[in-house]
């Protein structure tokens, strides 16, 4: 049994993924789900190469005797540890995919390989070859004296083994994305994936050569790049600087190989050296390399069986649809609760804002926007109503760089005042501002939220947004604008939580309330709902609280470095950890009993990057029925029978036995939004 209440961040998070695959081996979730949580695990793996890995072999590279301040590991040792926890995990994945595609075909989805093709369906495939990959795919003879060429991030490559007259040689074939991923064989569900069309045909390009042995390749190179790499500003201009850096992650190092099959040692060696890797950095799989192609299989067959529910977001209660959002804004807080309650009602604000003659400025932060984003449309319109609109577009936000680059230079053409925040800190926050002119006076109306301003996540991600008149919340809300204007980090403000100055000591000062009331031999109660924990002075306070008496539920969905239950330290702590249809995100902080709790929402996990180094928001949910709501909300999560697996203190986590598929709490959450929905609709109606 463990004995330290830490556990590395890294193996925490890979724990977070098991339970991702966890979620493909659930026999009680449908077919076509189960196979989404195979792309999806593998996506976030990806992603966890290309940054955390990335990370990690830099600091090896910089500081190699340097510990993680939490484990206390080297990072030699935590990519040994990782990689031998990967390779762990294949085989299960492998497995689970292979046993969906067995049961799907069944239900008439079937993914063919060259072999199980009929005749008739191989001719077409070679003429598919030499149509649609010949013409669009260049190959590359590696000999010697030859460079080797570059290989793309997460591209798919055939890699032949090539003998000829003049000696053993390589041949690389890329897939090109030019190319249709997935070929359908007929008007039924079967299919090919080009991958497999390619390495059958491959020989074909390469000449008299005789092929002794073949694979699919895809390399991961690192993302571990960010704008303070840059230095001095090269161009005078940030934006310009950012898109200069985005070009020179495509180049950075191979971070891992995998390989389709096993293939000839002496050529794996090779490709070692010329990606500059080592052996433990290559992986082997049974399954495809890339899996973002299942998602289409919703569209081959049409049986409602294999897939969820479809659970519609409902009407909020809290709001009428034939009176303006400022007037019921105005006569008290509104909280919306995505995906179970539309967003529509904070689309209305942003659209009868910009049209609104009374309205004088709309501040807002964004980091990650829909690509047909209704928010930047309405800001756009509010600017060309001669609106002050200003838009603090934060430009790193890792892998939508792009994306709201081009977004900033929309806003711009449209006369928003675009504007990037502090160079040294990423701006994480979910926070608008309106300003307005009612009768003489100037209102505000201010708006939190714990996820992102876009549209489809607001179906897929739960979250909160919280829509407010308090004029204190306001007057800081625009003294964090003021501050991001000016490129300055945000002070610590009077009602708001904000990060980096104004968050932790905050926090740390409301555990320490709780922990006099425990010494006081009075009930004490923290609740704590984020998407990760890995702050050493939080979870250390935590550890305190709990020796006090404090009891302490923790619901994570993702990074948990605090391991509860361990006698004398963490024995008044449980975690648990909630990974469902809909991805949870939203972060709610509970300080008190019921009787005398503090309420907070907000943007920030409780890790170091979001308590020390960006600048995020958290708001007080001052309504006492909302803060009822938020509780009550917490511990219906927290007691899930079904899918709140409970962390034990070996660090392990389990999910729950015996527990009634009708309580899964996503789903009664749902219920109860169709429920609210249905009694304003029945109340509307009688009056």
């Amino acid at each position: 049994m463990k004995t330290d209440c830490f556990e590395n961040r890294e193996l925490s998070w890979l724990r977070f993924n098991k339970r991702v695959l966890e979620e493909a081996q659930a026999e009680s979730n449908p077919l076509l789900e189960r196979l989404g949580f195979t792309a999806i695990f593998q996506s976030n793996l990806d992603e966890f190469f290309r940054v955390r890995v990335g990370n990690l072999l830099r600091k090896e590279q910089e500081d190699p005797k340097k510990k993680d301040s939490i484990s206390k590991m080297t990072p030699k040792k935590q990519l040994k540890a990782i990689s031998d926890e990967v390779r762990a995990l294949a085989p299960a994945r492998d497995a689970v995919y292979h046993e969906i595609m067995g049961a799907l075909r069944r239900h008439g989805l079937e993914q063919v390989s060259m072999q199980s093709a009929t005749p008739a369906e191989q001719v077409m495939l070679s003429d598919w070859f030499k149509r649609e990959i010949r013409p669009v795919s260049l190959p590359v003879v590696i000999d010697k004296g030859k460079p080797f060429p570059f290989l793309r991030d997460r591209v798919l490559y055939i890699v032949l083994r090539l003998e000829s007259k003049s000696g053993i040689r390589m041949g690389i074939l890329p897939v090109s994305d030019q190319c249709q991923r997935m070929i359908r064989l007929g008007s039924g569900g079967r299919f090919i994936l080009s991958e497999d069309v390619i390495l059958a045909y491959a020989h074909t390009v390469f000449g008299n050569s005789r092929v002794t042995d073949r694979t699919i390749l895809r390399v991961t190179r690192s993302a571990s790049i960010m704008p303070e790499d840059i230095g001095e500003l090269r161009t005078g201009d940030y934006r310009t600087d950012m898109e200069i850096m985005l070009q020179e992650r495509k180049r950075l190092p191979a971070v891992r190989m995998e390989l389709s099959e096993t293939f000839y040692e002496p050529a794996v060696e090779y490709l070692c050296k010329q990606l500059g890797i080592t052996k433990s950095q290559v992986f082997y799989a049974k399954a495809p390399l890339e899996l973002s192609f299942v998602y289409e299989c919703k569209h081959l067959v049409q049986d409602p069986s294999l897939q969820f529910e479809r659970m519609v977001p409902q009407k909020s209660a809290m709001v009428l649809e034939n009176r303006s959002m400022f007037s019921q804004i105005r006569k008290k807080d509104i909280l919306l609760s995505y995906p179970y309650e539309s967003i529509r009602p904070f689309l209305r604000l942003l659209d009868e804002a910009a049209d609104d003659p009374a309205v004088l400025s709309i501040q807002i932060t964004l980091y990650r926007m829909a690509r047909d984003s209704r928010v930047i449309a309405a800001l756009c319109e509010a600017a060309g109503r001669g609106k002050q609109v200003t838009a603090l577009t934060e430009l790193r936000a890792r892998f939508d760089e792009d994306g709201n680059i081009e977004w900033a230079k929309a806003l711009e053409r449209a006369g928003v005042h675009v504007i990037y925040g502090p160079v040294d800190y990423k701006v994480h926050s979910k926070l608008l501002l309106i300003t307005r002119r009612n009768r003489g006076k100037i209102e505000s109306f201010t708006q939190i939220g714990t996820g992102n301003y876009n549209e489809k996540t607001a179906a897929i991600y739960t979250d909160y947004c919280l829509m407010t008149s308090d004029p204190a919340l306001a007057a800081d809300a625009e003294h964090v604008f003021d501050s991001l204007r000016e490129n300055r980090i945000p002070e610590a403000q009077q009602e708001l939580l904000v990060a980096p100055h104004g968050l932790l000591p905050r926090v740390l000062d409301m555990i320490d309330e709780e922990i006099r009331y425990a010494e006081a031999g009075e009930a004490a109660y923290i609740g704590l709902r984020m998407n990760g924990l890995c702050d050493k002075i939080i979870m250390k306070k935590l550890i305190e609280a709990s020796c006090a008496g404090v009891r302490i539920e923790l619901l994570v969905r993702g990074v948990c470095c605090l391991i509860p239950r361990i006698e004398g330290q963490t024995e008044n702590i449980e975690v648990r950890s909630i990974v469902g249809r809909y991805l949870e995100h939203g972060r709610v902080y509970i300080f008190g009993t019921p009787d005398r709790m503090k309420v907070y929402l907000g943007s920030a996990d409780f890790m170091p990057r979001n308590t020390r180094k960006r600048v995020e928001i958290c708001a007080p949910v001052c309504d006492e029925a909302l803060q009822l709501r938020l509780y009550q909300e917490f511990k219906l999560q927290f007691a899930d029978p079904v899918k709140a697996r409970y962390r034990t203190a070996d660090g392990e986590y389990h999910l729950p036995e015996g527990g009634n598929p009708a309580e899964n709490s996503q789903e009664e959450l749902h219920r109860a939004a169709y429920k609210r929905a249905h009694e304003a609709e029945q109340s509307a109606a009688q009056e």
